[in-house]
């Protein structure tokens, strides 16, 4: 037997555990149609039965073959009308159904209901606009984490252009901004970095100015700040520098504090040793001194060649050859 479920995402886990018995014994043969990804929205033990097929949406020439069809076809379309549809019209209602083949039939229906209430023959470019308004946007659960993926991306590899665009995707699919801003000053340090220490304060600008006034005015904010960290030099060095550090302190065994490096603040401090030989940096010509800062010599942090992270590299390696 075939066992057809459509938006077989709806299924909660529980349905969804109830239906693997008779999947795995062969009882049903099991087609599920989903238009959220499967590896989000269905259990692992079903997903991993399954042999996934991604239908992607249609093409504009595909739609208005469609349209033509629907046109021309006597039985069960339009054919049998004296109604003509203007090629710009078409590839009007192509373009903003958005590979969507049942949102560009259904406008062709309901532009042909009105010129058959009004006694017009020609489906013209007006009309289709009259019809879909305003463009809808699906921005579904998968949606969102592509879309974000793809803003961070074009922020990191410096597309301005396409940060935009992403942006603009995100606020007209009404996205939370303050996730956006998040996700900014996130990149600002991971991307940006001491390449250009002023890309974060850009952005959490933006995130308090999103917070003060609110949307729509806050898309500009946002906008400004994800054009400041696409054009900004590139460093990755302190993301890499503590996710180094963070290994280190998991996977092996952890090194003492040095008895001069210890804090000095309670009496007896002294007598246990603790801030004994420290040499403060101050009293040192160029405010830095040689002295023992781990137990045992570890480097994490590699300065890029980007920005002001170069002064970095020259000053870090200069004191790391002494």
């Amino acid at each position: 037997a075939i066992l057809f479920v459509d938006e077989i995402h709806r299924f909660n886990k529980l349905q969804q555990d109830a239906l693997l018995p008779d999947v795995e014994s062969g009882t049903v043969t099991l087609i599920g149609a989903s238009t959220q990804n499967p590896f989000f929205s269905i259990i692992p033990a079903l997903s991993s039965r399954s042999m996934i097929f991604q239908f992607q949406p249609l093409s504009e020439a595909e739609i208005n073959i469609l349209l033509e069809r629907a046109m021309k076809d006597r039985e069960n379309g339009y054919g049998e009308s004296n109604i003509t549809l203007d090629p710009d019209a078409g590839a009007f209602i192509a373009t903003s159904s958005e590979g969507d083949a049942r949102k560009a039939l259904n406008a062709l229906e309901m532009g042909i209901f009105i010129m058959k209430s009004t006694e017009r023959t020609n489906y013209d470019i007006a009309l289709a606009k009259e019809v879909m308004q305003k463009k809808s946007l699906y921005y579904s659960e998968d949606e969102h984490y592509d879309t974000i993926s793809a803003f961070i991306k074009s922020m990191r590899g410096g597309d301005p252009d396409a940060v935009l665009y992403w942006l603009a995707k995100m606020i007209e699919g009404g996205e939370d901004p303050l996730y956006i801003a998040r996700r900014i000053t996130i990149c600002a340090s991971e991307d940006v970095g001491n390449a250009d220490p002023g890309a974060l304060q850009v952005a959490i600008a933006a995130m308090h100015a999103v917070e003060s006034i609110g949307m729509p005015e806050g898309r500009i904010p946002l906008a400004q700040a994800a054009i400041y960290i696409a054009m900004a030099p590139k460093s990755n060095a302190s993301f890499t520098g503590i996710e180094r550090a963070l290994s280190n302190i998991r996977e092996e065994r952890l090194s003492p504090v040095p008895a001069h490096l210890k804090g000095t603040g309670y009496k007896g401090a002294a007598r246990l040793g603790a801030g004994v030989g420290y040499k403060y940096p101050h009293n040192y010509k160029g405010h830095t001194v040689e002295q023992q800062y781990v137990s045992e010599k570890k480097t994490f942090f590699f300065p890029s060649e980007e920005g002001y992270e170069k002064i970095f590299r020259q000053r870090l390696r200069e004191r790391r050859s002494r």
